[in-house]
Parts: structure tokens; C-alpha cells; sequence
């Protein structure tokens, strides 16, 4: 008998290798762009003041990314998050509420923003609105109370309410206190989808609503408490906004849905649902937020900025067509 000769074992090579670990093109991304910050403004884009400018900035987009994250992986879509956002705050910051403390406004906002996001859930999973409808009209109807309620005018936060305000000038190892709150929710967020049965059937759900369902998995059910899920975390994103700009405005979060969808897509998230992740959309709303800081710092126009933003977009859901297609 001959002796059989072992079977060689294809290497790999290095780059291939590489490419296969988790989100290293979304912190490579980063890692040029704080290249191109080093060099256009080194005297700037370094200091620590500038870094956690940066960090508070995406605190409050980051916070409705994460529950963005939830909504498009189960296979939706919210375009009424910024809108939810200002109504919330608005809400929040009215004299009645504001007579009260602190305490109270933090729930109420938190209850508002919460509610209208199961509102949404709603008439998507009993109502049977196509999410991008139901959500649209949700952005008219919260921007249109908000007005009313504030008379289109900016509410202040009392200073009886200093404790909301010091979230935002209050620091901790120089850092304040609402990117540590930012934090909490994307430690809460990674948890509830990487490891409970919630995040298990969001993945179902958004993959094979069908599959999902035979199951036994209550889909309608399920979808309504995502929606809620993206609206508590609109409730929260209001408490931040308001320690930040220390009011309450029918006009914060002016096109937060768009920043927040976009980075759930640039963190590699399938439009289609059934796939994605909570750090890689936070990724990729870091890599918006540096973007945007080097267009400040380096005095370019808006207009430029969203030009940018759009390529980028476009880039990311055509690599994700490609890698679709390669897959099958």
C-alpha cells in the first residue's frame, strides 16, 4: 500500500485575510481621514477641545442611529427621527412641564418620543402603511405640532432645570456627561441585539418576515416594538439636544434622519434588512461627524459638504449590490 501524501492546505493571502475582519475599511476610512485633518489643520483638528466636539456632536445623532440600527435591520425604515426628536424636546421645555423639574422633562420627553414611535409601529404592522408613508407622515404631523405648541417660537430651559444642562458642561475625565450617556446606549443597544432573544428574531424578522412568522414569531408585534425601540431613543437624543443648546425647538434635528440612515448604510447595514451591526453604524456616523468637522475647520461651504455626504452614500449602497450580487 502507498503511503498517502498529506493534502496541502491553500494559504490565503495577507490582504485576504485582512479584508475579512469586521468593519477594518470603516476604521481605515477614519484613520485617512484623521490623516487629512493632521495635515490641512494640525493646529486645529488634534486638541482635545476639537476631539470632544466631535465626540458631543455625534452623541445625539449616535443616539437615534442606534435605534435606526434596530428599525432597518428588522426591515423598515423611520424618517420621522428628527422630528420625533424636536417634538420631544419641545414637549419637554413648556412651562407646564418645565414646573416640575427635571426629572419630569426627562420623562416626558422620553414618553413622547417612545409613544410616537409606537404610533408609527403601529399603523405599519396593524395599519399595514408602507414604513416609508407612515414614517413621512409622522415627520409632517411632529414638525407641524411642535410648531404649534412652542408658536414656532425657541423655549429655554429654566434655570431651575440646571441638571439637564449640565449634561452637556459637566465633565467626567473631560469628557461630558451625555457622550457617557451616548456610550450607555450603545453598550444597551449591543447587548439587546447581540445577545437576547429580541435581537435574534429583529434579525428574522428583517431577513424572511415569512420565515419568521412560521416560526412563531409574532412579526407584527415585533415590528411595532422596534418602532418604539427608534422613538424611545428619539426621547433620549431630546434630553441630550436640550442640555447641549440648553432649549427646546420645532427645528432641532433638521435632517437627523438622513445622517442617521446614511451612517447605518456606511456601517454596512442591508437596506433590505437581516443584517448589520450596532459599532459598525456608530463607525459610520463618526466618519460623518469627521467629515463634517473638517469642512468647518477648513471653512467649506454646506452646500459642499452635503455633496460629499451623498457621494459617500451612493458609494456605500452600490458596494452593497455588488457584495450581494458576489454572494449569490
Amino acid at each position: 500500500m502507498t503511503e498517502a501524501t498529506p493534502t496541502r492546505v491553500a494559504r490565503r493571502p495577507f490582504l485576504g485575510r485582512i479584508g475579512e475582519v469586521p468593519h477594518v475599511g470603516l476604521v481605515a476610512a477614519l484613520v485617512l481621514l484623521a490623516i487629512v485633518g493632521l495635515v490641512t489643520r494640525p493646529e486645529n483638528f488634534a486638541t482635545s477641545s476639537n476631539l470632544v466636539s466631535i465626540l458631543a456632536l455625534a452623541s445625539t445623532i449616535g443616539v437615534i442611529t442606534v435605534g435606526m440600527t434596530f428599525v432597518i435591520i428588522g426591515g423598515g425604515i423611520d424618517l420621522s427621527v428628527g422630528a420625533v426628536m424636536a417634538m420631544s424636546s419641545v414637549w419637554a421645555t413648556t412651562l407646564a412641564t418645565q414646573s416640575y423639574g427635571p426629572a419630569v422633562m426627562i420623562v416626558c420627553a422620553v414618553l413622547v418620543g417612545t409613544g410616537a414611535g409606537l404610533v408609527n409601529g403601529f399603523l405599519i404592522s396593524y395599519g399595514r402603511m408602507v414604513p416609508f408613508i407612515a414614517t413621512l407622515a409622522m415627520l409632517v404631523a411632529a414638525r407641524g405640532l411642535a410648531q404649534r405648541m412652542s408658536n414656532q417660537r425657541t423655549q429655554l430651559v429654566q434655570q431651575a432645570n440646571s441638571a439637564i444642562v449640565e449634561l452637556s458642561t459637566t465633565r467626567v475625565l473631560g469628557l461630558p456627561l451625555l457622550v457617557y450617556v451616548f456610550a450607555l446606549v450603545v453598550v444597551l443597544g449591543w447587548i439587546l441585539l447581540n445577545r437576547t432573544t429580541f435581537g435574534r428574531r429583529t434579525y428574522a424578522v428583517g431577513g424572511n418576515p415569512e420565515a419568521a412568522r412560521l416560526a412563531g414569531i409574532d412579526v407584527r408585534r415585533h415590528t411595532m416594538l422596534l418602532y418604539g425601540l427608534s422613538g424611545l431613543c428619539c426621547g433620549i437624543a431630546a434630553v441630550l439636544i436640550m442640555a447641549r443648546t440648553t432649549t427646546g425647538s420645532s427645528t432641532h434635528g433638521d435632517l437627523y434622519e438622513l445622517d442617521a440612515i446614511a451612517a447605518v448604510i456606511i456601517g454596512g447595514t442591508l437596506l433590505t434588512g437581516g443584517r448589520g451591526t450596532i459599532i459598525g453604524s456608530i463607525l459610520g456616523l463618526l466618519i460623518f461627524t469627521v467629515i463634517t468637522n473638517l469642512f468647518i475647520l477648513n471653512g467649506l461651504n454646506t452646500s459642499d459638504q452635503l455633496i460629499a455626504k451623498g457621494l459617500i452614500i451612493v458609494v456605500a449602497v452600490l458596494m452593497q449590490r455588488r457584495g450581494a450580487l458576489t454572494a449569490t
